[in-house]
């Protein structure tokens, strides 16, 4: 099994390099069909749509469109130019594209046909726009894929060789693992931690994570089956420091949310790892 179809989301800061780097990779390995994106979101933030208008006045509102329009040109000729450097490099079978809208939106559309889509972290020093701060949650819930979130700090010279998997025995968690079953495959070492485990498919059994430890084997994936109960600490930490420990390059879980008045909100455990994540971390919902 193997991904056919990947696509990696630039936003024109200084990340995209990173994320370009293990979406090219990924899709080398893989033989993969590669689509870079860009979203040309010109539209105004709402608290400069309030400004404009109180100072109608004073601001040109003409010559502020035009330069936020020159900016969302200057970077995707930016990312187009990274872009396309590293196919002439690497020489995988890629796309560019550009296109207009809101950003979350967007994105999750152009996920639904891929088979993994890249996206980068929020940058505490490079905020997203208040429109956009829901960006990944979004993405998570309504692309129906999978999502490779890249931390915001950090190189990452390695991806999938020693994964750790995030097993409660619920339906996301489920998803993922299957979702991320391209990159088990190829793993060198996986481990699967149990926290705080309920009661798997053999109901005696004395490690809670063997019934997806067993299942993994079937598909090739020698994963070890662990469990651990921890009441003081919180399951995100407990996840972050076993990266730690195993010295993992990438973690694969399950997103954990709901949609709240057409808002989509995220999970506790969820939004503690994407912000604390040191790590690519691989979700599904």
């Amino acid at each position: 099994m193997s991904f056919k179809d990947i696509l990696v989301h630039f936003d024109g800061g200084l990340r995209d390099e990173v994320r370009l780097d293990l979406a090219a990779r990924l899709a080398v390995a893989h033989d993969a069909r590669l689509t870079g994106l860009y979203v040309a979101d010109t539209s105004l933030p709402s608290w400069l749509e309030a400004s404009a208008l109180a100072y109608a006045d004073a601001v040109d509102a003409d010559a502020l469109v035009n330069r936020l329009q020159q900016g969302v040109r200057e970077g995707a000729a930016r990312a187009e130019a990274q872009f396309e450097a590293r196919r002439r490099q690497d020489g995988f079978n890629g796309e560019w594209r550009v296109a207009s809208g809101r950003m979350a939106a967007t994105v999750a559309l152009h996920a639904r046909y891929a088979d993994l889509t890249i996206v980068g972290q929020d940058d505490p020093q490079s905020p997203r726009p208040p429109e956009s701060t829901d960006f990944i949650a979004r993405l998570l819930f309504t692309s129906g894929r999978p999502v490779l979130i890249v931390p915001a700090f950090g190189n990452f010279t390695t991806l999938g060789e020693t994964v750790l998997i995030g097993w409660d025995s619920g339906r996301e968690a489920a998803r993922a693992v299957n979702d991320a079953l391209p990159l088990l495959e190829k793993a060198k070492t996986a481990s699967v931690l149990a926290i705080n485990p309920q009661a798997g498919v053999n109901q005696s059994d004395r490690v809670p994570a063997a019934d997806i430890a067993l299942h993994l084997a079937r598909h090739g994936v020698h994963a070890i089956a662990n469990h651990t109960i921890a009441k003081d600490i919180s399951e995100a930490d407990v996840l972050l420091n076993e990266v730690f420990d195993t010295n993992a390059d990438l973690l694969v879980v399950g997103a954990y949310g709901h949609s709240r008045f057409r808002e989509m909100l995220l999970g506790g455990i969820t939004r503690r790892l994407l912000q604390e994540m040191t790590v690519p971390v691989f979700m599904s919902h």
